[in-house]
């Protein structure tokens, strides 16, 4: 019987995607090896370590060392003099400089397996994809940082004139990046923002950024349901599988939590991947 090619999917949400890591350990447990990756925003971080053949234990200790210095500095010479009009809350630099050091040299050409990334063209609304069937003369490091430019905390990305930023502003779970890659199955992993939010986000970060972090939240909660709810009712869709670990108590900064959003993505995968398999299971032994 020929194997699945199944398709994987990843979700931004910051350092909560280190539970697409463990989610990568349920899916190689239960035999399943993903045939392609898309992925949108700090997803697609991931999404091209694994694309490029990165282990399971070196994925683990690349973000378990991971700090918040890697990846953050506050831009707070702009912030003094520009005020409002400061390009961004955060520098850029140092996130670049993360993803030269960790990323593949040879970029699209070094990948194992098709990756596709997709970022927000600021200028014709669009999405744009990076990588198989999509853009891949940009360098790799520039197509995640594209992807991973979330508006206010980071600067967009320009590249050949135009300006990109985060994928997840138009596909916070990237389903329709599939459409280009033949599937059999597809596993999405969604550890993006929820609906239900919790009291205390009023008082995480400054009024401002707080308001604007729970209205784009609300607003790729939203879509990531009318996306999935769209693709389960197109029957000329292969099957999905969800998987929606337990993440969104920790914050999109929790570089302290980075262990237990693994493990939330092994018990979220292990457990949905299962669930999966038991009807065939029982209709193997009704046969």
């Amino acid at each position: 019987m020929k194997p699945e090619r199944v398709v994987l999917v990843l979700s931004g949400g910051g350092m909560k995607v280190a539970a697409h890591i463990g989610v990568l350990r349920a899916m190689e447990q239960a035999g399943i090896r993903p045939a392609a990756i898309c992925s949108v925003s700090a997803g697609a971080m991931v999404g091209a370590l694994v694309a490029a053949g990165t282990p399971y234990e070196q994925l683990v200790a690349l973000f378990c060392g991971l700090r918040q210095s890697d990846m953050m500095a506050v831009n707070r010479a702009a912030l003094v003099v520009r005020g409002v009009g400061a390009p961004s809350l955060l520098k850029p630099g140092p996130l670049r400089a993360l993803l030269r050091r960790i990323l593949p040299a040879g970029g699209f050409d070094a990948m194992r397996l098709p990756l596709r990334i997709g970022a927000t063209d600021l200028d014709s609304g669009e999405l744009t994809v990076f990588g198989s069937a999509g853009r891949t003369d940009v360098a790799l490091a520039d197509a995640v940082y594209a992807s991973m430019a979330l508006p206010l905390y980071l600067p967009p990305a320009v590249i050949g004139g135009r300006s990109y930023a985060d994928g997840g502003l138009l596909q916070a779970l990237p389903l329709e990046l599939v459409t280009s890659e033949p599937a059999d199955l597809v596993v999405a992993v969604d550890v993006g923002p929820v609906i239900q939010g919790h009291p205390e986000w009023r008082t995480q970060a400054p009024a401002l950024v707080a308001l604007h972090d729970r209205v784009l939240g609300l607003t790729m909660a939203d879509q990531r349901r009318r996306t999935v709810e769209a693709w389960r009712v197109d029957s000329r869709r292969p099957p999905l599988v969800l998987i929606e670990p337990a993440v969104d108590p920790y914050g999109t900064f929790s570089f302290d939590r980075t262990v237990d959003s693994i493990e939330a993505g092994y018990r979220a995968a292990h457990a949905a991947l299962a669930a999966r398999r038991r009807p065939e299971s029982a209709g193997a032994a009704r046969a």
